[in-house]
Protein backbone atom coordinates (compact mmCIF):
# COMPACT_ATOMS: atom_id res chain seq x y z
CA UNK A 1 0.00 0.00 0.00
CA UNK A 2 1.27 3.39 -0.70
CA UNK A 3 1.78 5.97 2.11
CA UNK A 4 -1.01 7.90 1.18
CA UNK A 5 -3.26 5.40 0.85
CA UNK A 6 -2.53 4.46 4.81
CA UNK A 7 -2.78 8.26 5.66
CA UNK A 8 -5.99 8.53 4.34
CA UNK A 9 -7.27 5.79 6.20
CA UNK A 10 -5.91 7.01 9.65
CA UNK A 11 -7.74 10.07 8.55
CA UNK A 12 -11.20 8.69 7.86
CA UNK A 13 -10.67 7.01 11.11
CA UNK A 14 -9.91 10.25 12.78
CA UNK A 15 -12.81 11.92 11.09
CA UNK A 16 -15.48 8.91 12.07
CA UNK A 17 -13.97 9.48 16.02
CA UNK A 18 -15.10 13.01 15.96
CA UNK A 19 -18.27 12.57 14.25
CA UNK A 20 -19.25 10.00 17.10
CA UNK A 21 -17.97 12.03 19.82
CA UNK A 22 -14.61 10.10 20.87
CA UNK A 23 -12.31 11.46 23.17
CA UNK A 24 -10.35 14.69 21.58
CA UNK A 25 -6.82 12.98 22.41
CA UNK A 26 -7.94 9.96 20.67
CA UNK A 27 -8.95 11.68 17.93
CA UNK A 28 -5.95 14.15 17.44
CA UNK A 29 -3.27 10.94 17.94
CA UNK A 30 -5.02 9.40 14.68
CA UNK A 31 -5.33 12.71 12.63
CA UNK A 32 -1.30 12.82 13.54
CA UNK A 33 -0.46 9.59 12.73
CA UNK A 34 -1.93 10.50 9.28
CA UNK A 35 0.40 13.67 8.75
CA UNK A 36 3.25 11.61 9.53
CA UNK A 37 2.74 8.77 7.16
CA UNK A 38 1.61 10.88 4.16
CA UNK A 39 4.85 12.76 4.89
CA UNK A 40 7.17 9.47 5.24
CA UNK A 41 10.38 9.92 3.39
CA UNK A 42 10.15 6.19 2.17
CA UNK A 43 7.64 3.05 1.20
CA UNK A 44 5.19 2.36 4.73
CA UNK A 45 5.67 -0.76 3.60
CA UNK A 46 9.37 -1.38 4.43
CA UNK A 47 9.19 0.15 7.50
CA UNK A 48 6.51 -2.52 8.32
CA UNK A 49 8.70 -4.93 6.86
CA UNK A 50 12.47 -3.86 8.47
CA UNK A 51 10.01 -3.33 11.73
CA UNK A 52 11.19 0.54 12.04
CA UNK A 53 7.75 1.79 12.66
CA UNK A 54 8.99 2.64 16.60
CA UNK A 55 10.75 5.36 17.33
CA UNK A 56 8.91 7.57 14.71
CA UNK A 57 7.41 10.64 16.62
CA UNK A 58 3.57 10.21 16.20
CA UNK A 59 3.22 6.45 16.17
CA UNK A 60 2.80 4.76 19.32
CA UNK A 61 2.69 1.08 19.97
CA UNK A 62 -1.37 0.73 19.36
CA UNK A 63 -1.00 2.80 16.38
CA UNK A 64 1.94 0.90 15.35
CA UNK A 65 0.01 -2.27 15.20
CA UNK A 66 -2.63 -0.75 12.62
CA UNK A 67 -0.30 -0.14 10.53
CA UNK A 68 1.16 -3.18 10.19
CA UNK A 69 -2.27 -4.97 9.93
CA UNK A 70 -3.32 -2.80 7.52
CA UNK A 71 0.21 -3.28 5.48
CA UNK A 72 0.18 -6.51 5.96
CA UNK A 73 -3.28 -8.40 5.41
CA UNK A 74 -4.48 -5.13 3.37
CA UNK A 75 -7.20 -4.32 5.62
CA UNK A 76 -7.93 -2.95 9.02
CA UNK A 77 -10.20 -4.53 11.07
CA UNK A 78 -10.95 -1.58 13.33
CA UNK A 79 -11.10 0.92 10.08
CA UNK A 80 -13.82 -1.54 8.43
CA UNK A 81 -16.01 -1.53 11.34
CA UNK A 82 -16.08 2.16 11.23
CA UNK A 83 -16.55 2.36 7.90
CA UNK A 84 -19.44 0.41 7.48
CA UNK A 85 -21.30 2.80 9.92
CA UNK A 86 -21.47 6.04 7.28
CA UNK A 87 -22.10 6.20 3.61
CA UNK A 88 -19.53 6.94 0.96
CA UNK A 89 -20.66 10.61 0.01
CA UNK A 90 -19.33 11.63 3.78
CA UNK A 91 -16.11 12.07 2.48
CA UNK A 92 -17.19 13.50 -1.18
CA UNK A 93 -19.01 16.09 1.09
CA UNK A 94 -15.81 16.63 3.48
CA UNK A 95 -13.96 17.40 -0.05
CA UNK A 96 -15.98 20.83 0.24
CA UNK A 97 -14.39 23.86 1.89
CA UNK A 98 -16.58 24.70 4.52
CA UNK A 99 -18.16 21.52 5.38
CA UNK A 100 -16.39 19.32 8.54
CA UNK A 101 -17.37 15.90 9.59
CA UNK A 102 -20.61 16.96 11.80
CA UNK A 103 -21.56 19.16 9.15
CA UNK A 104 -21.84 16.48 6.91
CA UNK A 105 -23.02 14.16 9.06
CA UNK A 106 -26.13 16.13 9.58
CA UNK A 107 -26.84 17.00 6.20
CA UNK A 108 -26.54 13.33 5.40
CA UNK A 109 -28.29 12.32 8.40
CA UNK A 110 -31.44 14.75 8.53
CA UNK A 111 -31.54 15.43 4.82
CA UNK A 112 -30.70 12.23 3.00
CA UNK A 113 -28.13 13.56 0.70
CA UNK A 114 -26.34 11.19 -1.42
CA UNK A 115 -24.53 13.13 -4.06
CA UNK A 116 -22.83 16.75 -4.32
CA UNK A 117 -25.45 17.47 -6.68
CA UNK A 118 -28.60 16.67 -4.70
CA UNK A 119 -26.70 19.08 -1.62
CA UNK A 120 -26.66 21.84 -4.73
CA UNK A 121 -30.40 21.48 -4.98
CA UNK A 122 -31.42 21.22 -0.96
CA UNK A 123 -29.17 24.55 -0.63
CA UNK A 124 -30.99 26.10 -3.52
CA UNK A 125 -34.34 25.22 -2.59
CA UNK A 126 -33.84 26.44 1.17
CA UNK A 127 -33.91 22.66 2.89
CA UNK A 128 -30.36 23.42 4.39
CA UNK A 129 -30.75 26.99 5.59
CA UNK A 130 -33.88 25.36 7.48
CA UNK A 131 -31.74 23.19 9.56
CA UNK A 132 -31.42 23.70 12.67
CA UNK A 133 -28.54 25.85 13.65
CA UNK A 134 -28.35 26.44 10.05
CA UNK A 135 -29.87 29.34 8.53
CA UNK A 136 -29.10 31.53 5.16
CA UNK A 137 -25.58 32.07 6.12
CA UNK A 138 -24.13 28.96 6.71
CA UNK A 139 -26.16 27.69 3.01
CA UNK A 140 -24.70 30.32 1.65
CA UNK A 141 -21.20 29.01 2.89
CA UNK A 142 -21.27 25.62 1.75
CA UNK A 143 -22.81 26.56 -1.58
CA UNK A 144 -19.28 28.62 -1.89
CA UNK A 145 -17.16 25.94 -1.22
CA UNK A 146 -19.74 23.60 -3.98
CA UNK A 147 -18.14 26.61 -6.56
CA UNK A 148 -14.97 27.16 -5.49
CA UNK A 149 -14.31 22.67 -5.51
CA UNK A 150 -15.27 22.81 -9.03
CA UNK A 151 -12.99 25.69 -10.11
CA UNK A 152 -10.06 22.90 -9.61
CA UNK A 153 -7.60 21.57 -7.61
CA UNK A 154 -5.67 23.42 -5.23
CA UNK A 155 -2.43 21.30 -5.63
CA UNK A 156 0.08 19.92 -2.89
CA UNK A 157 1.60 22.23 0.03
CA UNK A 158 4.52 24.25 -0.27
CA UNK A 159 5.30 22.58 2.95
CA UNK A 160 4.48 19.25 1.78
CA UNK A 161 6.26 19.74 -1.65
CA UNK A 162 9.81 21.52 -0.53
CA UNK A 163 10.68 18.63 2.39
CA UNK A 164 10.02 15.62 -0.51
CA UNK A 165 12.43 17.61 -2.90
CA UNK A 166 14.70 18.36 -0.17
CA UNK A 167 15.03 14.56 0.44
CA UNK A 168 15.01 13.31 -3.28
CA UNK A 169 18.14 15.68 -3.60
CA UNK A 170 19.53 14.59 0.01
CA UNK A 171 18.95 10.52 -1.43
CA UNK A 172 20.57 11.27 -5.32
CA UNK A 173 23.36 13.04 -3.27
CA UNK A 174 24.66 9.89 -1.19
CA UNK A 175 23.71 7.59 -3.63
CA UNK A 176 25.31 8.72 -6.85
CA UNK A 177 29.41 7.68 -7.26
CA UNK A 178 30.40 11.00 -8.73
CA UNK A 179 29.15 14.37 -8.01
CA UNK A 180 26.02 15.79 -9.62
CA UNK A 181 24.75 19.53 -9.10
CA UNK A 182 21.14 18.92 -7.93
CA UNK A 183 18.45 21.82 -7.48
CA UNK A 184 14.62 23.14 -6.97
CA UNK A 185 13.48 24.78 -9.91
CA UNK A 186 9.76 25.76 -10.39
CA UNK A 187 7.03 27.46 -8.57
CA UNK A 188 8.57 25.25 -5.94
CA UNK A 189 12.12 27.36 -5.73
CA UNK A 190 9.69 30.72 -5.81
CA UNK A 191 7.79 29.06 -2.94
CA UNK A 192 4.68 29.20 -3.98
CA UNK A 193 1.74 28.28 -1.18
CA UNK A 194 1.01 25.64 -3.41
CA UNK A 195 2.32 23.83 -6.49
CA UNK A 196 1.47 21.47 -8.94
CA UNK A 197 4.13 19.26 -8.99
CA UNK A 198 8.00 19.45 -8.60
CA UNK A 199 11.09 20.36 -10.95
CA UNK A 200 14.06 19.31 -10.68
CA UNK A 201 17.27 20.00 -12.51
CA UNK A 202 20.25 17.87 -12.49
CA UNK A 203 23.95 19.20 -13.94
CA UNK A 204 25.38 16.12 -15.30
CA UNK A 205 27.42 14.69 -18.50
CA UNK A 206 26.36 11.32 -17.88
CA UNK A 207 23.02 11.27 -17.26
CA UNK A 208 22.22 7.56 -17.12
CA UNK A 209 23.13 6.80 -13.55
CA UNK A 210 21.36 9.68 -12.48
CA UNK A 211 18.21 8.01 -14.32
CA UNK A 212 18.42 4.68 -12.64
CA UNK A 213 18.87 6.39 -9.60
CA UNK A 214 16.01 8.68 -9.20
CA UNK A 215 14.40 5.63 -10.23
CA UNK A 216 14.89 3.55 -7.86
CA UNK A 217 14.53 5.98 -5.01
CA UNK A 218 12.64 4.65 -1.82
CA UNK A 219 9.44 6.84 -2.32
CA UNK A 220 9.15 6.49 -5.98
CA UNK A 221 5.82 4.42 -6.26
CA UNK A 222 5.62 4.80 -10.50
CA UNK A 223 7.70 5.61 -12.96
CA UNK A 224 5.42 8.39 -15.67
CA UNK A 225 8.02 9.09 -17.81
CA UNK A 226 11.53 8.02 -18.75
CA UNK A 227 13.38 9.66 -21.27
CA UNK A 228 17.14 10.67 -22.34
CA UNK A 229 16.94 14.00 -19.97
CA UNK A 230 13.42 14.14 -18.50
CA UNK A 231 11.94 11.81 -15.89
CA UNK A 232 8.61 11.45 -13.58
CA UNK A 233 7.77 10.31 -11.03
CA UNK A 234 5.28 9.74 -8.70
CA UNK A 235 6.13 9.66 -4.92
CA UNK A 236 4.13 7.58 -2.31
CA UNK A 237 2.77 10.50 -0.96
CA UNK A 238 1.11 11.09 -4.44
CA UNK A 239 2.97 14.10 -5.74
CA UNK A 240 4.61 14.23 -9.01
CA UNK A 241 8.44 14.94 -9.30
CA UNK A 242 9.88 15.67 -12.62
CA UNK A 243 13.95 15.82 -13.10
CA UNK A 244 15.00 17.07 -15.92
CA UNK A 245 18.91 16.56 -16.98
CA UNK A 246 21.03 19.12 -18.23
CA UNK A 247 24.48 20.58 -19.34
CA UNK A 248 26.54 22.69 -17.16
CA UNK A 249 26.96 25.41 -19.93
CA UNK A 250 23.41 26.03 -19.70
CA UNK A 251 22.71 25.68 -16.56
CA UNK A 252 22.49 29.66 -15.99
CA UNK A 253 19.12 29.74 -19.05
CA UNK A 254 17.64 26.89 -17.70
CA UNK A 255 17.36 27.48 -14.61
CA UNK A 256 16.36 31.02 -14.99
CA UNK A 257 13.56 29.96 -17.36
CA UNK A 258 11.75 27.09 -15.45
CA UNK A 259 12.25 29.03 -12.00
CA UNK A 260 10.00 31.96 -13.47
CA UNK A 261 6.09 32.13 -13.80
CA UNK A 262 4.71 32.62 -17.20
CA UNK A 263 4.20 36.17 -16.94
CA UNK A 264 7.43 37.02 -15.52
CA UNK A 265 9.14 34.65 -18.30
CA UNK A 266 7.23 36.75 -20.85
CA UNK A 267 8.33 39.91 -19.47
CA UNK A 268 11.83 38.85 -19.36
CA UNK A 269 11.81 37.98 -22.90
CA UNK A 270 10.52 40.95 -24.03
CA UNK A 271 12.88 42.58 -21.86
CA UNK A 272 15.75 40.76 -24.39
CA UNK A 273 14.00 41.64 -27.26
CA UNK A 274 14.26 45.08 -26.64
CA UNK A 275 17.86 44.91 -26.43
CA UNK A 276 18.17 42.69 -29.46
CA UNK A 277 18.28 39.17 -27.51
CA UNK A 278 16.37 36.07 -27.98
CA UNK A 279 16.39 34.47 -24.81
CA UNK A 280 15.47 30.57 -24.11
CA UNK A 281 16.30 28.20 -21.85
CA UNK A 282 19.52 26.85 -23.34
CA UNK A 283 21.29 30.76 -24.19
CA UNK A 284 20.73 33.79 -25.61
CA UNK A 285 20.72 35.12 -29.38
CA UNK A 286 21.80 38.08 -30.75
CA UNK A 287 19.37 38.84 -33.73
CA UNK A 288 21.57 40.94 -35.61
CA UNK A 289 24.91 39.04 -35.56
CA UNK A 290 23.23 35.69 -34.95
CA UNK A 291 26.09 35.15 -32.16
CA UNK A 292 24.64 32.33 -29.64
CA UNK A 293 25.92 33.14 -26.08
CA UNK A 294 25.85 29.85 -23.04
CA UNK A 295 25.10 31.15 -19.31
CA UNK A 296 26.46 28.41 -16.58
CA UNK A 297 24.95 30.40 -13.79
CA UNK A 298 22.14 32.75 -13.51
CA UNK A 299 24.31 35.71 -11.90
CA UNK A 300 25.91 35.75 -15.64
CA UNK A 301 23.37 36.06 -17.55
CA UNK A 302 21.37 39.17 -15.31
CA UNK A 303 24.79 40.91 -15.67
CA UNK A 304 25.12 40.37 -19.45
CA UNK A 305 21.43 41.93 -18.97
CA UNK A 306 22.68 44.81 -17.19
CA UNK A 307 19.95 43.57 -14.85
CA UNK A 308 19.89 43.02 -10.66
CA UNK A 309 19.70 39.84 -9.85
CA UNK A 310 15.63 39.06 -9.12
CA UNK A 311 15.38 36.73 -6.24
CA UNK A 312 13.20 33.59 -7.28
CA UNK A 313 10.51 34.38 -4.92
CA UNK A 314 10.14 37.63 -6.79
CA UNK A 315 9.77 36.35 -10.22
CA UNK A 316 5.93 36.34 -10.44
CA UNK A 317 5.41 38.92 -13.26
CA UNK A 318 4.85 42.29 -11.82
CA UNK A 319 7.42 44.94 -11.82
CA UNK A 320 10.50 43.29 -10.69
CA UNK A 321 12.06 43.23 -14.04
CA UNK A 322 11.11 47.22 -14.36
CA UNK A 323 12.90 47.67 -10.16
CA UNK A 324 16.07 45.39 -11.45
CA UNK A 325 17.04 47.33 -14.25
CA UNK A 326 16.77 50.16 -11.81
CA UNK A 327 18.78 48.29 -9.61
CA UNK A 328 16.48 48.66 -6.78
CA UNK A 329 15.29 45.46 -5.87
CA UNK A 330 15.14 45.38 -2.32
CA UNK A 331 17.40 42.60 0.04
CA UNK A 332 14.76 40.35 1.09
CA UNK A 333 14.68 39.16 4.58
CA UNK A 334 16.21 35.94 5.07
CA UNK A 335 15.63 32.58 7.45
CA UNK A 336 18.61 33.36 9.53
CA UNK A 337 17.66 37.07 10.24
CA UNK A 338 14.81 35.10 12.51
CA UNK A 339 15.79 35.80 16.47
CA UNK A 340 12.51 34.06 17.94
CA UNK A 341 9.02 32.56 17.65
CA UNK A 342 6.33 34.58 19.07
CA UNK A 343 3.50 32.39 18.48
CA UNK A 344 3.60 28.60 19.72
CA UNK A 345 1.62 26.10 21.84
CA UNK A 346 2.47 23.23 24.71
CA UNK A 347 0.38 21.17 26.79
CA UNK A 348 -0.87 23.41 28.68
CA UNK A 349 -3.52 23.78 25.53
CA UNK A 350 -3.54 21.79 22.78
CA UNK A 351 0.56 21.37 22.19
CA UNK A 352 2.45 17.90 22.08
CA UNK A 353 5.33 19.55 24.11
CA UNK A 354 6.32 20.80 27.49
CA UNK A 355 7.14 24.69 27.87
CA UNK A 356 11.00 23.29 28.88
CA UNK A 357 10.76 21.16 25.77
CA UNK A 358 9.59 23.95 23.60
CA UNK A 359 11.92 26.55 24.96
CA UNK A 360 15.00 24.40 24.68
CA UNK A 361 14.27 23.49 21.12
CA UNK A 362 14.09 26.88 20.10
CA UNK A 363 17.60 27.96 22.05
CA UNK A 364 19.43 24.88 19.93
CA UNK A 365 17.71 26.99 16.97
CA UNK A 366 19.55 29.64 18.01
CA UNK A 367 16.73 31.96 19.18
CA UNK A 368 17.02 34.72 21.49
CA UNK A 369 13.30 34.50 22.54
CA UNK A 370 10.00 32.82 22.44
CA UNK A 371 6.34 33.74 23.51
CA UNK A 372 4.28 30.43 25.06
CA UNK A 373 0.68 31.45 23.67
CA UNK A 374 -1.60 28.84 24.26
CA UNK A 375 -5.15 28.72 23.55
CA UNK A 376 -7.94 30.77 25.61
CA UNK A 377 -10.66 29.42 26.96
CA UNK A 378 -13.73 28.58 24.35
CA UNK A 379 -12.00 27.81 21.37
CA UNK A 380 -13.75 24.42 21.31
CA UNK A 381 -11.25 20.89 21.67
CA UNK A 382 -7.85 22.93 22.48
CA UNK A 383 -8.26 22.64 26.62
CA UNK A 384 -7.98 26.36 26.62
CA UNK A 385 -6.53 28.32 29.58
CA UNK A 386 -8.71 29.81 32.29
CA UNK A 387 -7.81 32.71 33.71
CA UNK A 388 -6.42 30.74 36.82
CA UNK A 389 -4.53 28.42 34.80
CA UNK A 390 -2.82 31.24 32.67
CA UNK A 391 -1.65 32.91 35.74
CA UNK A 392 -0.56 29.16 36.93
CA UNK A 393 1.14 28.62 33.56
CA UNK A 394 2.69 32.15 34.06
CA UNK A 395 3.87 31.24 37.16
CA UNK A 396 5.67 28.05 35.42
CA UNK A 397 7.26 30.05 33.11
CA UNK A 398 9.16 32.25 35.12
CA UNK A 399 10.27 28.89 37.02
CA UNK A 400 11.68 27.52 34.18
CA UNK A 401 13.18 30.77 32.96
CA UNK A 402 15.60 30.55 35.93
CA UNK A 403 16.36 27.09 34.79
CA UNK A 404 17.32 28.00 31.32
CA UNK A 405 20.08 30.52 30.39
CA UNK A 406 19.96 31.72 26.61
CA UNK A 407 16.86 32.43 25.97
CA UNK A 408 13.98 34.58 26.99
CA UNK A 409 10.33 33.30 27.86
CA UNK A 410 7.46 35.32 27.21
CA UNK A 411 4.52 34.85 28.66
CA UNK A 412 1.72 35.34 26.35
CA UNK A 413 -1.96 33.68 25.30
CA UNK A 414 -3.95 33.34 21.76
CA UNK A 415 -6.98 34.61 22.98
CA UNK A 416 -9.93 34.35 21.35
CA UNK A 417 -11.98 37.12 19.13
CA UNK A 418 -15.76 36.50 20.25
CA UNK A 419 -18.31 36.94 18.05
CA UNK A 420 -19.81 39.42 20.25
CA UNK A 421 -16.76 41.45 19.65
CA UNK A 422 -15.70 41.21 23.06
CA UNK A 423 -12.12 38.49 24.04
CA UNK A 424 -12.79 35.84 25.95
CA UNK A 425 -10.22 36.59 29.09
CA UNK A 426 -10.62 39.68 30.80
CA UNK A 427 -8.34 42.67 30.67
CA UNK A 428 -6.99 42.06 34.05
CA UNK A 429 -5.63 39.26 33.11
CA UNK A 430 -4.41 40.12 29.76
CA UNK A 431 -2.33 43.37 31.31
CA UNK A 432 -0.14 40.82 33.72
CA UNK A 433 1.20 39.50 30.35
CA UNK A 434 3.96 40.04 27.92
CA UNK A 435 2.58 38.93 25.09
CA UNK A 436 -1.15 39.03 23.89
CA UNK A 437 -2.31 37.80 20.37
CA UNK A 438 -6.04 37.98 19.25
CA UNK A 439 -7.53 35.63 16.81
CA UNK A 440 -10.62 34.24 15.47
CA UNK A 441 -11.45 30.52 15.63
CA UNK A 442 -15.64 30.23 15.50
CA UNK A 443 -18.80 32.14 14.22
CA UNK A 444 -16.56 32.62 10.41
CA UNK A 445 -19.78 33.01 8.39
CA UNK A 446 -20.50 36.62 9.64
CA UNK A 447 -20.83 39.03 6.79
CA UNK A 448 -18.00 41.35 5.78
CA UNK A 449 -18.79 44.16 7.69
CA UNK A 450 -19.55 41.85 11.00
CA UNK A 451 -16.20 40.32 10.48
CA UNK A 452 -14.27 43.16 10.00
CA UNK A 453 -15.68 44.85 12.57
CA UNK A 454 -14.61 41.90 15.17
CA UNK A 455 -10.75 42.04 14.47
CA UNK A 456 -10.84 45.69 14.08
CA UNK A 457 -12.20 45.72 17.87
CA UNK A 458 -9.52 43.38 19.30
CA UNK A 459 -7.14 45.90 17.19
CA UNK A 460 -8.68 48.20 19.94
CA UNK A 461 -8.13 46.44 22.57
CA UNK A 462 -5.36 48.07 24.44
CA UNK A 463 -3.92 45.18 25.57
CA UNK A 464 -3.93 43.07 22.07
CA UNK A 465 -0.15 43.12 20.46
CA UNK A 466 -0.98 41.11 17.84
CA UNK A 467 -3.95 39.44 15.35
CA UNK A 468 -2.66 35.75 14.34
CA UNK A 469 -3.92 34.33 11.42
CA UNK A 470 -6.10 37.42 9.91
CA UNK A 471 -8.26 35.62 7.17
CA UNK A 472 -8.47 32.56 9.60
CA UNK A 473 -7.65 30.38 5.51
CA UNK A 474 -7.20 26.92 5.83
CA UNK A 475 -5.42 26.00 1.70
CA UNK A 476 -7.98 23.72 0.49
CA UNK A 477 -10.07 23.68 3.26
CA UNK A 478 -11.25 26.67 4.24
CA UNK A 479 -11.70 30.09 2.26
CA UNK A 480 -10.77 33.34 3.50
CA UNK A 481 -13.47 35.10 6.17
CA UNK A 482 -15.14 37.86 4.42
CA UNK A 483 -13.00 40.94 5.59
CA UNK A 484 -11.75 44.14 4.33
CA UNK A 485 -8.22 43.82 4.36
CA UNK A 486 -7.67 47.47 3.97
CA UNK A 487 -9.73 48.86 6.69
CA UNK A 488 -7.64 46.39 9.28
CA UNK A 489 -4.36 47.27 7.85
CA UNK A 490 -5.34 50.85 8.36
CA UNK A 491 -6.53 50.15 12.16
CA UNK A 492 -3.74 47.98 12.63
CA UNK A 493 -1.39 50.55 11.48
CA UNK A 494 -2.99 53.02 13.42
CA UNK A 495 -3.20 51.40 16.50
CA UNK A 496 0.70 50.23 16.02
CA UNK A 497 -0.77 46.95 16.50
CA UNK A 498 1.13 43.75 14.65
CA UNK A 499 -0.03 41.84 12.22
CA UNK A 500 1.19 37.30 11.68
CA UNK A 501 2.24 35.86 9.10
CA UNK A 502 1.10 32.82 9.93
CA UNK A 503 4.04 29.98 9.02
CA UNK A 504 1.95 26.54 9.12
CA UNK A 505 1.77 25.77 5.74
CA UNK A 506 -2.06 25.03 5.81
CA UNK A 507 -2.48 28.57 6.51
CA UNK A 508 0.42 30.74 5.16
CA UNK A 509 -2.00 33.76 6.42
CA UNK A 510 -1.45 36.55 5.52
CA UNK A 511 -0.88 35.88 2.32
CA UNK A 512 1.83 37.05 -0.02
CA UNK A 513 -0.53 39.58 -1.88
CA UNK A 514 -1.63 40.85 1.57
CA UNK A 515 1.79 40.88 3.18
CA UNK A 516 2.86 43.09 0.04
CA UNK A 517 -0.15 45.63 0.60
CA UNK A 518 0.63 45.53 4.68
CA UNK A 519 4.04 46.49 4.20
CA UNK A 520 3.49 49.43 1.81
CA UNK A 521 0.96 50.49 4.42
CA UNK A 522 3.61 50.53 6.89
CA UNK A 523 1.84 48.07 8.70
CA UNK A 524 3.89 46.16 11.69
CA UNK A 525 4.79 42.15 11.04
CA UNK A 526 5.64 39.66 12.89
CA UNK A 527 5.95 35.78 11.65
CA UNK A 528 4.93 32.70 14.29
CA UNK A 529 5.07 29.00 13.67
CA UNK A 530 1.66 28.34 15.51
CA UNK A 531 4.45 25.41 16.34
CA UNK A 532 2.23 23.05 18.43
CA UNK A 533 5.24 20.49 18.74
CA UNK A 534 9.02 21.22 18.79
CA UNK A 535 9.30 19.88 14.81
CA UNK A 536 6.59 22.83 14.17
CA UNK A 537 9.28 25.55 14.97
CA UNK A 538 11.11 24.73 11.65
CA UNK A 539 7.63 25.89 10.13
CA UNK A 540 9.07 29.11 10.53
CA UNK A 541 11.28 29.09 7.06
CA UNK A 542 7.47 29.20 5.11
CA UNK A 543 6.71 32.48 6.54
CA UNK A 544 9.95 33.80 5.49
CA UNK A 545 9.42 32.68 1.82
CA UNK A 546 6.01 34.32 2.42
CA UNK A 547 7.48 37.49 3.71
CA UNK A 548 10.03 37.46 0.89
CA UNK A 549 7.24 37.17 -1.52
CA UNK A 550 5.65 39.87 -0.05
CA UNK A 551 8.76 41.87 -0.74
CA UNK A 552 9.71 42.51 2.65
CA UNK A 553 13.42 43.56 3.92
CA UNK A 554 14.74 42.60 7.53
CA UNK A 555 13.46 46.09 8.74
CA UNK A 556 9.58 44.76 7.99
CA UNK A 557 9.75 41.65 10.62
CA UNK A 558 9.37 42.51 13.85
CA UNK A 559 11.11 39.01 14.82
CA UNK A 560 14.56 40.24 13.39
CA UNK A 561 15.11 42.47 16.25
CA UNK A 562 16.40 41.65 19.24
CA UNK A 563 14.29 43.93 21.61
CA UNK A 564 11.19 42.22 20.38
CA UNK A 565 9.03 44.01 23.55
CA UNK A 566 9.60 47.70 22.24
CA UNK A 567 8.71 46.58 18.30
CA UNK A 568 5.41 45.01 19.93
CA UNK A 569 4.65 48.36 22.57
CA UNK A 570 1.84 50.23 20.20
CA UNK A 571 1.70 53.50 18.77
CA UNK A 572 5.58 52.83 17.69
CA UNK A 573 6.95 53.52 14.09
CA UNK A 574 7.73 50.21 12.45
Amino acid sequence: MRNIEVAEIFRQIAIFLDIKGGEPFKVRAYQRAAQVIETLPVSIEKLVKQNELKGISGIGDAITQKITELVTTGHLKYYDDLRAQFPDVLFELLTIPGIGPKTADKLIRELGITTVDELEKAILDGRVAGLSHFGNKTAEKILQGIRSRQEGEQGVLLGVALPIAEQIIACLSACLSCPVKLMITGSTRRGKETVGDIDLIAVTDNAEPVIQSFIGLDLAADVLVKEETKISIVTYQGVQVELQIVPEDILGSFLQHTTGSKRHNVLFQEYGQRKGLQLSPSGMKNMKTGEWEVFSCEEDLYQRLSLQYIPPELREGRNEIVLAEQNIIPQLVKLENIKGDMHLHTTWSDGQNSIKEMALAAKAMGYQYIAVTDHSQGVGLTHGLSEDRLRAQMAEIKRISREIDGILILTGIEVDIRADNTLSLSDEVLSELDVVIASIHSGMDEDENRMTQRIISAINNPHVDIIAHPTCRLLGKREPVKVNMEKIFQAARDNGVTLEINAMPNRLDLSDVNVFRAREMGVKLIIGTDAHDVQHLNMMRYGVTVARRGWCEIQHIGNTRQKIKDYLARNTLV
